[in-house]
């Protein structure tokens, strides 16, 4: 039995097109007890899925609840033609090694969010791989170049002549050609994606089908309060991160952001948040409580309550009472490396792991942000005397004990 809860389906959406054929969708479905078809897809450019994905994936999850078929669509054929949406420059494609490299992580990752044995999987290489020359200019003859024109980053770049390339007016007719192969009635995206669904609307109806409807969600704020989370501005908090880690970052945020984290990343109810945001107003509650409440509500739905309390605990007993977690990973310093008497401080950190570059590193000292045996290290021309052993702290998460 198909029971819609249209106030959860709506809760955290930015648009939902058109909001009358939604509702009526909706309605069908519950009154013929057929589920609809709810499509999302995700390119596999990058392999980790992180909290602004999982805004996504959680309103999947909604509808799966309710009953109606979701369909998980891996890109891996528009992965390689890449996403244009938001470029101001042509993006470089990705190779098919690359692309089913990131498929097979996306598909590990996603079932923490999504139930695995509803979930149809699909790869749209099954249907555009086989497509012949001539049903490829078949789907460019049911768009025109001025609609494509439309789209807020290709009418920039024409008019200021910077290249847009056919290859890449091609990925919202494959996108939208993925919902006429699966005969959408929904589908799911991003934002910036609003162009993108539309064409797929515009494509059905010109194969003969009732048009989808579109329902965007916002992007997720980074970290930083200002930025769209993305692991390439390292604001990000992943999936697959460890209970501590995710726990920490969500500390981490302004307070003003958990609000939105709330309602974007959680189901708890409307009413409650409302409550925590009065209280804090009236000074009855404190927002550090409240923030609690939310990094152990995140952590709880990618492991268990149970590991979200043990994050709580070693949080407190970090940053409350300032002392060293109990798991601290180890590094052993090469014998080679102690030969020279010491080591700079640079190396030691992308050795041990806690920066992915030299740049990184120099940029984490210049913050302020390392230390060793809780001594600040303030140049980065610091050189470590060995034989060495203590403790390396690296932002307020990063803790390796180092040895030799």
């Amino acid at each position: 039995m198909i029971r819609n809860d249209i106030e959860l389906l709506m809760r955290g959406t930015e648009e939902i097109l058109p909001l009358d054929e939604f509702k009526n969708k909706l309605e069908r479905s519950e009154r013929e007890n057929k589920p609809l078809i709810i499509k999302a897809g995700f390119d596999p450019t990058a392999p980790d899925i992180h909290l602004g994905h999982a805004v996504l994936l959680r309103k999947m999850r909604h509808f799966q609840d309710m009953g109606h078929t979701v369909v998980f669509l891996i890109g891996d054929f528009t992965g390689m033609i890449g996403d244009p949406s938001g470029r101001s420059v042509t993006r470089k494609p990705l190779t098919r090694e690359q692309v089913l490299e990131n498929a097979e992580t996306y598909k590990r990752q996603v079932f923490k969010i999504l139930d695995k044995e509803k979930t149809k999987v699909v790869f749209n290489s099954d249907w555009c791989a086989s497509m012949t020359f001539n049903d490829v200019l078949g789907l460019t003859a049911k768009y025109n170049v001025a609609r494509m024109l439309e789209r807020d980053d290709f009418d920039k770049r024409y008019k200021g002549g910077v290249p847009i390339t056919i290859l890449e007016f091609m990925y919202p007719l494959v996108q939208g050609y993925d919902s006429v192969v699966l005969r959408a009635d929904v589908e799911l995206g991003g934002s910036d994606q609003k162009f993108n669904l539309l064409v797929g609307r515009d494509l059905q109806r010109e194969y003969g089908q009732e048009p989808q409807v579109i329902m965007t969600v916002p992007l997720m704020v980074g970290l930083d309060g200002v930025q769209k989370m993305s692991k390439s501005l390292n604001n990000y908090i992943g999936i697959n991160e460890p209970p501590r880690d995710i726990f920490g970052k969500v500390m981490s945020i302004s307070d003003d952001l958990m609000f939105l984290y709330f309602e974007l990343a959680t189901d708890i109810p409307r009413d409650e948040i409302e409550k925590y945001r009065q209280g804090i107003r009236e000074g009855t509650i404190h927002p550090r409580d409240v923030k609690v409440t939310l990094a152990k509500d995140i952590c709880a739905q990618f492991y268990d309550a149970e590991s979200a309390e043990q994050a709580a605990r070693e949080f407190d007993r970090v940053f409350a009472h300032k002392e060293i977690p109990d798991d601290v990973p180890e590094y052993r310093i090469p014998g080679e490396e102690a030969a020279g008497g010491a080591i700079w401080i640079v190396k030691l950190m992308v050795l041990a792991g806690t920066a992915a570059t030299n740049g990184e590193a120099r940029r984490l000292i210049k913050g302020g942000g390392v230390t060793f045996n809780g001594e600040k290290i303030s140049s980065e021309d610091h050189e470590l005397a060995l034989p060495a052993e203590g403790i390396l702290k690296v932002g307020k998460r990063k803790f390796v004990r180092i040895t030799g």
